[in-house]
């Protein structure tokens, strides 16, 4: 089997690894940077990449890997600071900002997990992968995929019960 020109397969699935990475980042300049560092170090490998392994399975590890490089090199953990619960009257027409609001609190809560937790969270249920494909793309083992998203789990629900008691 041919391996794919490189450029051809970065302009068919750039905008894919692109969301990718903001949903593991949450910030599109980070996302931007992790997938840039990411095919930077596939470029020069990228024969051998097509030949051993998927391609896309690497890329996206490579794009975890960037993004916990990058947090480890500045110690930086970020938290939520607003609260956008809120929510419109039933009578009203649909208003697109609480719906907003609530996603952005949804990915707020996310922000709090470990990258890893996070990585694992995002390709579990907003891709859809399997526990053996995730377990390739965080270069763990499949048991170690449902051990972090259990975990994951377990903190969100631990935090959504924090804040239904605090109000």
């Amino acid at each position: 089997m041919e391996s794919p020109d490189f450029d051809d397969w970065v302009a068919q699935r750039g905008a894919a690894l692109l969301r990718f990475a903001y949903l593991v980042t949450r910030d599109h300049s980070r996302a931007e940077e992790a997938v840039q560092d990411a095919l930077i170090a596939a470029y020069s490998r990228w024969s051998r990449i097509c030949r051993v392994q998927d391609p896309e399975a690497y890329v996206r590890r490579c794009i975890v890997n960037a993004d916990i490089s990058r947090w480890r090199r500045f110690f930086r953990r970020e938290t939520p600071t607003e609260d956008a619960g809120t929510s419109a009257p039933s009578d009203a027409a649909p208003d697109h900002a609480v719906a907003q609001a609530e996603h952005d609190a949804v990915w707020a809560l996310c922000a709090t997990l470990p990258a890893k937790q996070r990585a694992a969270v995002v390709l579990r249920y907003y891709e859809d992968l399997p526990d053996a494909e995730i377990a390739v793309i965080l270069d763990c083992s499949a048991v170690t995929v449902r051990s972090q998203i259990h975990r994951a789990l377990a903190s969100l629900r631990t935090t959504i019960g924090t804040e239904e008691v605090k109000r």
